[in-house]
Order: structure tokens, then sequence, then C-alpha cells
């Protein structure tokens, strides 16, 4: 199973913004991280200057948008829906995307629930539960 450290994760998504910037062939992730990056123009100057950003550290206290994170769950949540998986994602996205008439802002609704599932996992120190992400995917 592929588990990067935090400093591999960061690592790809630099080296994915810097390879789109210079033009140079991506892998097929690379390509969506650079898309994904690229429809987030606040973070293209922060993704352009690893050196300063490698190591910032962002509170969870949710007063600062951690980049990082926020793209990591763009990729999960397109995996997911790539694979269909957890059952019912598509259908949810498929409602979301219609709802905000835009497939990065369902992703964004998105999100939320995704989060919230993985606080209920670590808070009760259980696999993450996708009838609890389905569920809260079902209010948005």
């Amino acid at each position: 199973m592929f588990n990067p450290s935090r400093d591999e994760a960061r690592n790809f998504l630099f080296e994915s913004w810097r390879k789109r910037c210079a033009g140079e062939l991506l892998t097929p992730l690379e390509d969506l991280t650079a898309q994904l990056i690229d429809k987030h123009p606040e973070f293209h100057a922060m993704f352009s200057d690893p050196e300063r950003n490698q190591d910032k550290d962002y509170a969870p206290d949710g007063n600062v948008l951690n980049p990082f994170l926020h793209l990591m769950m763009h990729l999960t949540i397109e995996e997911q829906i790539s694979i269909g998986q957890p059952h019912g994602i598509r259908e949810q996205f498929a409602r979301l995307t219609q709802k905000y008439e835009s497939e990065h802002e369902a992703q964004h609704a998105m999100m939320d629930c995704l989060g919230e599932m993985i606080w209920q996992a670590q808070r009760n120190k259980t696999a993450p539960d996708a009838a609890v992400y389905i569920s809260c995917l079902e209010k948005q």
C-alpha cells in the first residue's frame, strides 16, 4: 500500500507543479495534481517556492487553510470517484455537481464530509466509516 511520509507527499505536490510550470512531461497522477493546483491560484506562489514552504506547519484551528491537506483531499476524492468507492460516491458527486454547478465546488463540499469521517475515526480510534461519509454527503 502506498503510504508516503509528509515530506514525500509534499514533494510530490511541489514537483508536479514544477513540472507543469516548466512544460515537462507529467505522469497522469502528476497531471491531475497540477490541474488541481492550477484551479487554486491562491496556492501558485507557495508551490513555486518549495524551499520556503516545504516545512511550513498549519495549525488545526481552521484559521488558515492547509494547502497540502486541501489538495490531498481533492486527490482522495478524485480517486474515490474514479473507482466508485465508497458505494454511492459517484451519485453523490453527480448530485453535488449539479447543485453547485461545478465539479470543483462539489468536491469542496465533499471535503467537509470526508474530514468529518476522518475526525470521527480518529476520535473513536476506529477505521473510517464510509456510512458516516455517505450519510453526511446526503445532507449536503
